[in-house]
């Protein structure tokens, strides 16, 4: 099993709970390498996760990018989405050549199972395997091409066929349509794949990359959000909640802030301790914003068109906000 993250200094602290988690959870692989995409990590937060790999008896391997934007040959806008979520772009390139597939984890996730089924997952001919985001809203996928009822794929799980990216030039595909976007996309990472992919990907049961604030979301109205999330039954929604194999703790409401009330905090906060970064304190200052995003997940269970409509009225200016600071 090969298993990549991407990282900067500012995510190692959730890079290490997700990997202790992974570890703690997959021990009975008989292979399973770590690769780290590194965006100038620094060597001691390096050294910190290398010694957290090496109790499991299982090794990391950095593959440092350095400065990112010195990949594109154009100018770049992540939209205020940290620029190391782009390295997952340039896997199949940066990889070991006997690294045939590959799963991608984001930082901000929990391991809370085995990861072998998924692992084992048939492709069949697609090139990577996703877990639908059917709240996207419409216009966001318009700019990609993607109509209301078509499918639109969260990357914050990826399960890569390696080779056929590497077979079918696809990091260069990334690359070209990411330009004619003229750099600027709403999620620089996850519309590109999205855009490049459409048609090869393979959709994955969401337990395997549940959204944290996905509990507050009923079935019904993520079918009525996107008629593609028909693909996932009713009963496979409801597994993921009560017994997710992988958290990703996607959205504002995040463990590590203070004053979060996010239901699943506990796991990170339980993994945090087992880390390197054992007792780092809560981010403060967005405590009046966590109350206020709780009460938004509240008003979620009652009336969903209420938080579609705050979510388009607002978030982009909150993701724009985060560029300038």
């Amino acid at each position: 099993m090969n298993i990549v993250y991407a990282s900067n200094d500012g995510y190692a602290r959730h890079l290490a709970v997700s990997l202790y988690s992974l570890l703690e959870h997959n021990s009975e692989a008989k292979e399973l390498n770590v690769y780290l995409l590194s965006a100038g990590m620094s060597a001691e937060y390096q050294n910190r996760l290398k010694e957290l790999a090496g109790e499991f008896g299982r090794e990391l391997s950095v593959i440092e990018f350095g400065n990112l934007k010195e990949r594109f040959d154009y100018q770049i806008d992540t939209r205020g989405f940290d620029i190391s979520a782009m390295t997952r772009l340039f896997s199949a390139g940066v990889l070991p050549a006997e690294v045939k597939r590959a799963l991608y984890l984001d930082c901000d996730t929990v391991v809370l199972g085995s990861l072998k089924g998924l692992w084992e997952t048939d492709l069949g001919n697609n090139l990577v395997g996703m877990v639908m985001e059917p709240t996207v809203y419409t216009e966001i996928k318009a700019v990609i091409d993607l109509t209301q009822k078509e499918a639109y794929y969260n990357s914050g799980v990826l399960l890569m066929d390696i080779d056929g990216w590497r077979r079918e030039h696809i990091q260069d595909q990334f690359m070209d349509y990411y330009s004619r976007k003229n750099g600027q996309l709403f999620a620089c990472d996850q519309d590109t794949l999205n855009g490049v992919l459409k048609g090869r990907i393979k959709t994955l049961p969401p337990k395997y990359n549940f959204f944290t604030n996905y509990r507050y979301f009923k079935y019904e109205t993520l079918v009525r959000a996107t008629e593609a999330y028909r693909e996932v039954s009713k009963e496979e929604f409801t597994e993921a909640g009560r017994k997710p194999v992988v958290i990703h703790y996607m959205g504002d409401e995040r463990p590590w802030v203070a004053g979060n009330r996010n239901y699943y905090r506990k796991y990170y906060e339980y993994y945090l301790e087992r880390t390197p970064w054992k007792g780092a304190p809560k981010e403060k200052g967005k405590e009046l914003y966590m109350l206020v995003y709780f009460t938004m997940n509240q008003v979620t269970r009652i009336c969903p068109p209420v938080r579609k409509w705050i979510s388009k009225r607002f978030g982009m200016k909150i993701i724009d906000s985060r560029k300038k600071k």
